[in-house]
């Protein structure tokens, strides 16, 4: 007879729920038996931790063995629980003592050698064991990634022989340090692009300010090209920004890349993905498309071949900045704080508005082109412009002054700390409250934004909207009233020219 009490953590979309691994051993025949809804990888570890104790050196309890993972309504998955039901049964059989258990939580794999197996989800363990006084005991190959999270005592093990013997007082494990830090990845620089000076502008102005942005315009003048250059001008990431990605990034199928560490993801699904790729979901949730590229970019080219179903899954993050999901057994919610940029072409063939007069389609074509893209999504879009093809040869072009990232990145820095310290947040987040306190105008520079929502029949949302954009242009120029001419900059780009006209 005997009972045990060791501490774990699950995964429950981004959080570590708390698990309470009880083993209890007691008279009957030799079984083992685990409880607290098991999925398929949780049920298999009992043939894991049998062959893992053996093969260690350890005695299998000739016991009828029962493993209660509490929560029993939480659902249970991955072979993280390997390395607690191992110690729980060794604590129990009174082979280990289980004295460190109170102030310990465990969590990793076992391989039938008794070797421990990285697992997916470290980091928000990390982060709550942290904010509980809880010293965690991961696998070595996940040590890096604990590393990341400051404070807590963290320790990582080869072994379950080796973390055996350091509960035992016998020998001790190594603390989880930060790897040294990669070369980061070279980013592409704005310098790469030649002329183009409104887009480029464009491309300024949503990064000051974490506008949405549109272009569109004829295939190969540079959409895809101005599109990749965003990461290179957005400010750098908070510690806790950093924090945020690399969690959802440990709890995702792609895995945690320390060499991304810091710098804002940029994610660019193919026009195929479905909406659960684009959302997340799945029997298991993970984390979509939209929650990879939290607090980063999500570039999607080609927008109109996007199944239509796939892009209204966009609308409500793009307000919330969070998605739910839910399933008939669970519900997850992942963090959607993205910045959506996209590219399409003006019509099926590209060449619509072209003074070569290439293009074939018919009205009709057109129109059934751009109604894949529905008006509610459209008028979530800050800013909407237009990258035509350069009148004059881009090998004759002069490339002398064209300014790199870096130097437009330091007007996008100040912009971002002028809006921090009024509102602590970006433009593109302000509420209509918000935008009572910061963005009033009155005068002609009202008359102007009426006249141009009586005209381009704008809805009250893309008057708030353009309302954004214009303080945002307004901190780039450090003007702390929104000007007219701030104010008209912004009402273009809430328009495209013939190209996106009807017809």
């Amino acid at each position: 007879m005997g009972l045990s009490l060791v501490h774990s953590r699950g995964c429950a979309g981004v959080e570590a729920p708390l698990i309470r691994v009880e083993v209890h051993l007691s008279g009957g025949l030799p079984s083992m038996h685990l409880v607290g809804l098991p999925e398929t990888a949780v049920r298999e570890s009992k043939d894991r931790v049998r062959a893992a104790l053996i093969n260690s050196g350890f005695k299998w309890p000739q016991s009828r063995i029962t493993v209660s993972l509490a929560p029993a309504d939480l659902p249970k998955e991955g072979g993280g629980f390997d390395l607690p039901i191992a110690l729980g049964i060794l604590a129990a059989s009174q082979q280990i003592p289980g004295t460190r258990f109170d102030d310990c939580e465990f969590l990793g794999e076992l391989s039938l050698n008794g070797e421990l197996r990285s697992v997916r989800g470290v980091l928000p363990a990390a982060i709550r064991s942290r904010d509980c006084n809880r010293t965690l005991i991961i696998p070595d190959s996940n040590s890096a990634e604990a590393a990341l999270v400051k404070g807590g005592e963290k320790y990582g093990g080869a072994t379950l022989l080796e973390i055996a013997n350091w509960i035992m007082g016998g020998q001790t494990l190594e603390p989880c340090e930060p790897q040294s830090r990669v070369q980061p990845p070279k980013l592409p620089d704005l310098c790469d692009v030649i002329g183009l000076p409104g887009p480029k502008r464009a491309l300024e102005v949503a990064a000051a300010g974490g506008h949405h942005l549109l272009m569109a315009g004829p295939p190969g003048t540079g959409k895809t090209l101005l599109a990749s250059r965003l990461p290179g001008i957005l400010p750098p990431m908070t510690e806790s920004e950093s924090l945020e990605v690399a969690a959802l990034a440990s709890v995702s199928h792609t895995g945690l890349d320390h060499r991304l560490w810091g710098i804002r993801p940029f994610r660019t699904p193919h026009h195929s993905c479905s909406s659960v790729a684009l959302a997340g979901g799945g029997s298991r949730p993970r984390p979509g498309e939209i929650s990879l590229a939290h607090n980063g970019v999500l570039f999607l080219d080609e927008l109109p071949e996007y199944g239509r179903h796939t892009l209204e899954t966009l609308r409500e993050p793009i307000e919330s900045g969070r998605i739910v999901i839910s399933r008939a057994a669970r519900r997850a919610t992942f963090p959607a704080r993205f910045q959506l940029i996209t590219a399409m072409n003006p019509c099926p063939c590209g060449m619509s508005g072209d003074d070569s007069g290439r293009c074939n389609c018919s009205g009709e074509q057109i129109q059934r082109y751009k109604n894949r893209v529905s008006g509610p999504l459209l008028d979530r879009i800050d800013i909407q412009v237009e990258v035509l093809r350069p009148q004059t040869s881009i090998l004759s072009a002069p490339t002398d002054n064209i300014e790199s990232s870096a130097s437009v990145r330091e007007r996008v820095i100040a912009s971002r700390q002028i809006q921090h310290q009024r509102a602590d947040k970006p433009n593109a987040l302000l509420t209509n409250a918000d935008l009572a306190r910061f963005c009033h105008i009155e005068g002609e520079s009202l008359r102007l934004l009426e006249h141009a929502a009586e005209q381009l029949y704008l809805s009250p949302r893309a008057c708030h909207r353009i309302l954004k954009v214009a303080r945002t242009i307004a901190d780039l120029s450090r003007n702390d009233e929104i000007q007219s001419e701030h104010l008209a900059e912004a009402i273009a780009y809430r328009r495209l020219s013939s190209v996106m006209d009807a017809g």
